[in-house]
């Protein structure tokens, strides 16, 4: 087996361009580069707290088997699922594998809470979430399919991290940029990440453009996607300071 990629944080610049970006426009600008399956469909469990950017930490679940996945003790020697939680670098987004596993959760509020407090930016999971009211009431951005009460040992083994993951049918490697809001999770290849975060704020001004066109009563064609003549007028009006009338 390979050995675990080692983090490598974003720059400021980038976080701060990806925060000024939708997941809808930066799927935009995926498909651009010919990327159409990056999108990850999950909810937040808490719809207050579902903006986050940062690098991936990945985490891999297998189906448990029993000799190896009895209920824990205190003695326990350490597991990939205690290893994502305590060592995950403050700012990363630990994306997690269950393979669609929904019997028993990923992780629970402690846990949660654990990394929350550790500046974890947030989890994403393509399994369950226990305690469920617990972390939709938590500051911290999380994104599964559904609730459910049983441990991870119930049904999941994990097996390791910092390794290439598939999480709802999207391929997640390692320091990939993980991108969240209400719409859900989008992943951006790292070595596109500063292009896309760079783009996709441009799109941002251009579209806040055009919607005010549209409201001013403009048709579509021409407008939107724009042509010559509305890029003219685009590049006007950021000359002007982006004037909101």
């Amino acid at each position: 087996m390979s050995e675990a990629v080692v983090f490598k944080a974003l720059t400021p610049e980038t976080i701060k361009l990806f925060q000024a970006a939708s997941t809808a426009t930066i799927t935009m600008q995926l498909m651009k580069r010919g990327l159409r399956n990056m999108a990850i469909n999950l909810r937040p469990m808490n719809p207050n707290a579902a903006r986050m950017v940062g690098p991936a930490y990945t985490l891999r679940y297998i189906p448990a088997r029993e000799d190896l996945t009895p209920p824990p003790k205190p003695t326990d020697p350490s597991n990939a699922q205690r290893e994502a939680v305590e060592h995950a670098p403050a700012g990363a987004v630990v994306v997690v594998s269950t393979g669609g596993e929904l019997r028993s959760g990923t992780f629970g509020d402690i846990l949660a809470a654990r990394m929350m407090v550790r500046g974890i930016a947030g989890v994403v999971s393509d399994g369950g979430m226990r305690d469920a009211p617990v972390i939709a009431s938590m500051d911290l951005p999380v994104f599964a399919v559904c609730p459910t009460a049983p441990p991870s040992m119930t049904s999941l083994m994990p097996i390791d991290v910092q390794r290439p993951i598939g999480c709802g049918g999207v391929p997640v490697f390692p320091n990939d940029v993980i991108v969240s809001d209400a719409d859900g999770v989008v992943v951006v290849p790292r070595h596109l990440a500063d292009e896309v975060a760079r783009d996709s704020a441009d799109q941002e001004h251009l579209e806040k453009f055009i919607a005010l066109q549209v409201m001013k009563g403009k048709a579509i064609p021409g407008l939107y996607p724009p042509n010559d003549e509305t890029k003219a007028a685009y590049k006007a009006w950021l000359d002007a300071g982006q004037p909101s009338g």
